[in-house]
């Protein structure tokens, strides 16, 4: 057993946690490395509104990300060269009516650019040529697929979902994607449920096995992502009764080993209104990144973030549950 750790009070006067414990007896403060992923989350509004969702998104959601802070974001992107990647997420990221501008932009920066994509946006008005417009601009799309079979898919994210996200994927692979030709289709899948996703290789191989011969889908790669106890899981993990329990399954399974590959040591994450923060998770929970002063997208210079002490709480301990988990899944 470890030895124990005196809790300290963290920056801007929050309380200490659990998680600031764990990592200091074998890491000491968690900081960061220098950023490389500038991750934007244009909004809320989302032709969706699954169970699991840690974003709280659905259609009926007006957060939407202003002109002034989509400028902003590309103003820093063009002024950092370190900053290698920037990662569009949402809600439904291709909803907001400045986001085939943010691609094209960030493209000719020649900077990468992954789309946090559900699928099924495919089927809205104005949205049935994403595919061929990914392709045109070399993006690495990132798709929501929670698991590989109808019944657990559906339970999760709703009726007829899977269905319209294997028409999807059959768009995507139809104008190249997922076929080791350059154009880059990940999956992303989380448990149905209160428990810690399988083995990423596990089930990487049963999803491949089962895409390809079902339905002639192929991908590149999947991520296994651990279903975060806030915002709507949270609820519903309170109202099954389960949400203790879940915690404290997140709190044992405790791996020191994901610390140095936390996505929050290389990411910063950029809300719709311009407000910056150390991950999407503590975003949506409005933990902002720095010590006592709120930074925002505006003017920000990247390359000052390095070596920052991360802000943190025990929803973190859903980031170093067994094999780690991240917007690339699993880490260790």
């Amino acid at each position: 057993m470890s030895s124990p750790v005196a809790l300290r009070v963290l920056p801007g006067g929050r309380r200490p946690n659990r998680f600031a414990a764990r990592v200091a007896e074998s890491h000491g403060d968690l900081r960061a490395a220098p950023v490389t992923t500038l991750q934007v989350n244009v909004g809320k509004r989302c032709n969706q509104a699954c169970r699991h969702c840690h974003v709280d998104a659905s259609p009926a959601r007006t957060e939407v990300m202003p002109d002034d802070v989509v400028e902003a974001c590309l103003d820093v992107l063009a002024r950092d060269p370190g900053l290698e990647t920037i990662d569009i997420t949402g809600g439904a990221p291709e909803i907001h009516p400045r986001f085939r501008g943010l691609v094209t932009r960030a493209r000719q920066l020649g900077r990468h650019v992954m789309v946090r994509h559900n699928l099924t946006v495919q089927g809205e008005e104005g949205q049935g040529d994403l595919p061929q417009f990914f392709a045109d601009h070399n993006c690495e799309v990132v798709c929501s697929l929670p698991h590989y079979t109808a019944e657990a898919t559906d339970r999760q994210r709703g009726r007829g979902v899977h269905e319209a996200s294997l028409v999807g994927l059959q768009a995507l692979n139809a104008v190249g994607y997922g076929r080791g030709d350059g154009l880059v289709l990940n999956l992303v899948a989380n448990p149905v449920g209160a428990f810690l996703p399988p083995a990423q290789d596990d089930l990487e191989r049963d999803t491949r096995e089962y895409l390809e011969s079902q339905y002639g889908v192929t991908f590149d790669h999947l991520f296994t992502i651990t279903n975060m106890p806030i915002a709507r899981f949270a609820r519903w993990l309170e109202q099954a009764g389960l949400y203790e329990q879940y915690m404290d399954r997140l709190q044992q399974a405790f791996n020191p080993e994901t610390i140095p590959a936390l996505m929050c040591r290389t990411l910063i994450s950029v809300g719709w209104d311009g407000r910056i923060y150390d991950c999407d998770f503590n975003q949506m929970l409005e933990i902002e990144a720095g010590d006592d002063t709120a930074m925002t997208i505006h003017g920000l210079d990247t390359r000052l973030l390095a070596n920052r002490l991360i802000q943190t709480a025990e929803h973190c301990f859903g980031c170093t549950a067994g094999a780690g988990s991240s917007c690339g899944g699993a880490i260790a």
